[in-house]
């Protein structure tokens, strides 16, 4: 009947299409001089038909089909299923039959298998552990493990930031290892996922000390230091030597800071008094065990009063017309001056840069400079004196 037609020809290959699960795919066949031949969509893995010409066959709701100008026939699949993944062939109903096929791709992004995963872990140091994920998902997912907190982990003797596969080993846990874990999976396919957990290592405390004698004078404040760790997290107090708690008030003031499993312990004592230099002990407690330790607070001299800004401003007022000139110290109960060249002198004077303050000088020190200056110039008047004397009574030579 058509045998003397133009046969129908496909103005295009169908193409390859790929969809994530739970959306909707579109199978496109278009076709030029169709005239009276028909047009079949078929599943080719099951030979299934699907579509005659404008009749949808198969008795799937999901699939439907829609076609424009007797040219372009679609083929929909709505919320894709994994399923659906296969070939599909457009077929037109010449003899010889004339057909194109096209590939469904269905991905599916991944998902954390629950039951195969491991969950927060509580291990005691020094044991081993093994932490377990699983992920299903088209194509099969990868799968790494790295910290929470992105720092890299001690594996195997290596610092890495990341480690692959579904297994995470550590051998010989110890504290620093305590963080929360990522398992992560991803497949190319949006969006990958992640499962957290937390791996807490186990061990009793341990304290150190940065300074185990202290100075103070009477009247200071004075802070003491400790610093703690412990998991589970311990109990923390002071004590005198006396084995008394000390309690925060008045004269004490106790202060904790966590940071992790790490504690910093202080203990400021204010004013503090003859009855306050002694041991004082920290000590820390938890379930594994406890432990503590001794700081020695000793008397020391309080510091030499530095000299008062009036007296500074006396002396300099002074010597204002003397050459260069920087204090110089000597040892002794009391401090003495003495006037000296200083080439880098710059018109200012800065008690602090030019070292210690000097030692206050004890009343009537400057009267008693004064004095002793006065004295000095006269004994080198009468010593001049003397000497013009004697010269004039020595007999003249003769020429």
């Amino acid at each position: 009947m058509y045998r003397n037609h133009i046969f129908p020809r496909f103005a295009e290959p169908i193409p390859n299409i790929t969809v994530s699960v739970g959306r909707d795919a579109l199978l496109a066949c278009v076709v030029d001089n169709l005239k009276g031949y028909k047009v079949a969509w078929v599943r080719v893995d099951t030979q299934t038909i699907l579509s005659i010409h404008h009749n949808v066959i198969t008795q799937n709701p999901r699939i439907t089909l829609s076609y424009n100008d007797h040219r372009s026939w679609y083929l929909q699949i709505k919320e894709v299923e994994e399923s659906d993944r296969g070939w599909y062939m457009c077929q037109i109903n010449t003899d010889p039959m004339r057909s194109r096929k096209g590939y469904l791709q269905v991905v599916v992004p991944p998902t954390i298998l629950e039951q195969y995963t491991s969950n927060d872990m509580v291990v005691r140091e020094g044991s081993n552990v093994t932490l377990n994920c699983k992920a299903k998902g088209y194509p099969e997912p990868y799968i790494m493990w790295r910290r929470e907190d992105g720092s890299e982990m001690s594996i195997g003797g290596e610092n890495v930031a990341v480690v692959d596969g579904e297994v995470l080993s550590i051998v010989k846990v110890s504290r620093l290892h305590m963080a929360a874990y990522l398992c992560v999976a991803s497949n190319g396919v949006p969006p990958s996922v992640s499962k957290k957990l937390e791996l807490r290592v186990q061990f009793p405390p341990m304290l150190s000390i940065p300074n185990q004698l202290e100075g103070a004078y009477a009247g200071q404040d004075v802070t003491l230091e400790c610093h703690t760790e412990a998991y589970p997290a311990s109990i923390n107090y002071w004590t005198t030597d006396r084995g008394d708690m000390i309690i925060s008030g008045d004269k004490f003031e106790t202060l904790s800071i966590s940071n992790g499993y790490s504690k910093y312990m202080k203990l400021k004592i204010r004013s503090v008094g003859a009855k306050d230099f002694g041991s004082y002990r920290c000590v820390a407690k938890n379930s594994l065990g406890e432990t503590d330790g001794l700081i020695k607070l000793d008397e020391i001299p309080a510091p030499t009063t530095p000299m008062t800004t009036e007296v500074y401003q006396l002396n300099r007022s002074r010597t204002k017309n003397r050459k260069k000139y920087d204090f110089v110290t000597t040892d002794g109960d009391y401090g003495v001056e003495e006037w000296r060249d200083n080439n880098d002198y710059n018109g200012e004077f800065s008690l602090p840069s030019r070292g210690p303050p000097p030692i206050r000088h004890p009343p009537a020190y400057y009267n008693a400079s004064h004095t002793h200056t006065l004295a000095s110039t006269q004994s080198v008047f009468l010593v001049i004196l003397t000497l013009i004397v004697c010269a004039m009574n020595l007999p003249q030579r003769r020429r």
